[in-house]
Order: structure tokens, then C-alpha cells, then sequence
């Protein structure tokens, strides 16, 4: 990857890099296992950034590491279609299924209105939007799979939700108890603000009878994630007229991503192929996240600034507030 430091030139076999990746992952599998409200996302992207910021990574590493950070991710990206059930989704009734959709329409619009305002980049305020409004991590990086950015940003971006995503998993259980919420509407407000689906489980779970419907509320966030991502490409083909700079109508990993949802609403899947395959896309999602992980610079990201921590903190603000009143309104 471009951003790596790197001493010599580097071979073209991936199997240096993807043996520290596939290091990485197991790592972050432990780090998750031992600490529940810690995804194996989140905990990937965080130790490919310590490996990065410590070590001087070999050329050597970079054909493997590019691979994981780029075509194993959007393979777990498609097989993530396969955690999604529909059905539970529908049985939210309209009224929280609306909810889940402003959260999301709002977060995002505003969120890139915000990032003009506050002279944040294009490209690290439409991955920030993207990251906050959808599902954290894995949508930065299923985004940056569409409109291709600078790396430092897509780091930049990894950061930031990381960084939002643990505050709103911590603060929304404390503020509970003022918001005059039953713990099903707890259970919208969660799963409709918090960002990594492991954050909105730590965030909902200590509070009885919430867990189940905030699990509902992000899933329903996370079907949003392919008409976006379509949208935003079909606004790319309209800004290159030059056939041959045009990004694909709509991504393949994206008709994959749907093509598994589907998959999924048939119940034609024995438990052990989904137990396995939601196993397998962890593994793959963590792959890459390591990879994107490793991108990270400490200094680059401090040196985004007020703005792009600015942008961060009121897009979080703006999503729990958006998904708060909807939760008010309608349970």
C-alpha cells in the first residue's frame, strides 16, 4: 500500500503481508474473546495501526497487506450480507424502521453539509458520513471500495469512528436513565446511533429488554449501506463523462453484498453454513481492517485537526440526537 513506510523495493508475492495480516486477525479474535464489548473490527484496525506507528514495515509486506486491505474486504463485505435477516428487520413495524432511515439520511447529509462548513476534505467528510450514518469501520471501508480516497483519509476516518464509536458505546448507557425511555425505545435510540454493531451490543446489553431490538435497529442501518453506496456511484459516473473513468453503475461486491441478503431471506441455509460463513467474513473483515489498520499514522491523524475531530464529535451528536427524538416519538 502506498502509505506504508518501507525500506527496499518490494517483491510482488502477497504471502509475506498476509502472513502478518493473518497475525493481526488472530490477535484481534483473542482481544475479542477476552473483551466481549470489543470487536475483532475494531481491535484489528487498532493493532495495524500500533504494528505501523512502531515498527518499520518491509516492502516485502505491502503486495499482501494491499490484497487484504482491498480484495479479501470486499469479499467479507458480500459474505456480510448473509448476517442480515430481513425479516426481523420488517417485523420493527414502520414507525422504527423510519426512524432507523432519518438517522441515517439525516446523519449523512448534514454530516457532508458540516464537512464543507468546516473545510474538512471531500473525500474524509464522505467517509465520515458514510462510517457514522451506517456501520462504523466496515462501511468506510465498503465506501472507499466505490470512490477510491487517499489513504491518509481512509485512515484518518478508521480513527475517527473508532475513537466516536467507543464514547457514544460508553455515554448512551449513562444517559439512559435521564431520557425517560422504556428500554425497547433504548433499544431504537441505541441501535440507532451507535456505530460498529459490537459497540451497539456493548451499549444496549446492560440494559434489560433492549439488546434484541437495537441488534434489529443496526441491521436495519446496515441495509441502507448498498443503496448508498449505489447512489454515490451513480453520482461518479455523472461526474466523469469519460467512459473509461467511470466507476462500474453499481459495484460488483455491492449486487454480492444483496445477492447474500437475499440468500439469507430464503431460510434455505442450514444454521452451520451461516455459523460458518459468519465466522469466515469476521476473519475476513478483520483482514482487512488490519490492512486499512496499517495506513494509520499517529501524526496524520493529529495533524487532521480540530476540523475533522470537530466533524466527528457532531456527526456522533447529530446521529444519537436524530435517533433519540424518533425513539421518543414513537415508543
Amino acid at each position: 500500500m502506498g502509505s506504508i513506510r518501507t525500506t527496499a523495493r518490494a517483491t510482488d508475492s502477497p504471502v509475506p503481508g498476509l502472513t502478518v495480516v493473518a497475525g493481526g486477525v488472530v490477535v484481534a479474535m483473542i482481544v475479542s474473546w477476552l473483551l466481549p464489548s470489543v470487536s475483532a473490527l475494531t481491535a484489528a484496525v487498532l493493532l495495524g495501526a500500533v504494528v505501523a506507528n512502531v515498527v518499520t514495515l518491509p516492502p516485502s509486506l505491502a503486495p499482501g497487506i494491499k490484497l487484504a486491505g482491498r480484495r479479501l474486504l470486499r469479499i467479507g463485505i458480500v459474505l456480510l450480507g448473509l448476517k442480515l435477516v430481513i425479516r426481523d428487520v420488517l417485523a420493527l413495524g414502520y414507525g422504527v424502521l423510519a426512524v432507523a432511515v432519518a438517522a441515517v439520511v439525516v446523519t449523512f447529509a448534514v454530516t457532508r453539509w458540516l464537512g464543507r462548513v468546516l473545510g474538512v476534505s471531500d473525500g474524509l467528510s464522505l467517509l465520515i458520513a458514510t462510517g457514522f450514518s451506517i456501520c462504523g469501520a466496515s462501511a468506510v471501508a465498503a465506501m472507499n471500495g466505490v470512490r477510491e480516497q487517499d489513504e491518509e483519509d481512509v485512515a484518518k476516518a478508521l480513527g475517527l469512528v473508532t475513537l466516536f464509536g467507543t464514547v457514544a458505546m460508553f455515554s448512551l448507557p449513562a444517559l439512559f436513565p435521564l431520557t425517560g425511555l422504556s428500554p425497547a425505545g433504548y433499544g431504537v435510540w441505541a441501535g440507532g446511533s451507535v456505530h460498529e454493531v459490537a459497540q451497539v451490543v456493548a451499549a444496549a446489553g446492560p440494559v434489560t429488554g433492549a439488546l434484541a431490538i437495537a441488534v434489529a435497529v443496526k441491521l436495519t442501518r446496515v441495509v441502507l449501506l448498498a443503496p448508498m453506496l449505489a447512489a454515490v456511484s451513480i453520482a461518479e459516473r455523472r461526474r466523469f463523462p469519460d467512459a473509461g473513468k467511470r466507476p462500474p453503475l453499481v459495484p460488483l461486491f455491492v449486487v454480492g453484498f444483496l445477492v447474500m441478503a437475499a440468500v439469507r431471506a430464503t431460510d434455505l441455509l442450514p444454521d452451520v453454513v451461516l455459523s460458518a460463513a459468519t465466522f469466515v467474513d469476521n476473519l475476513l473483515l478483520a483482514a482487512g481492517m488490519f490492512a486499512l489498520g496499517t495506513a494509520v499514522r499517529l501524526r496524520s491523524l493529529v495533524r487532521s485537526g480540530l476540523p475533522a475531530l470537530t466533524l466527528g464529535l457532531l456527526s456522533t451528536v447529530l446521529i444519537a440526537a436524530v435517533a433519540l427524538s424518533g425513539a421518543l416519538l414513537i415508543m
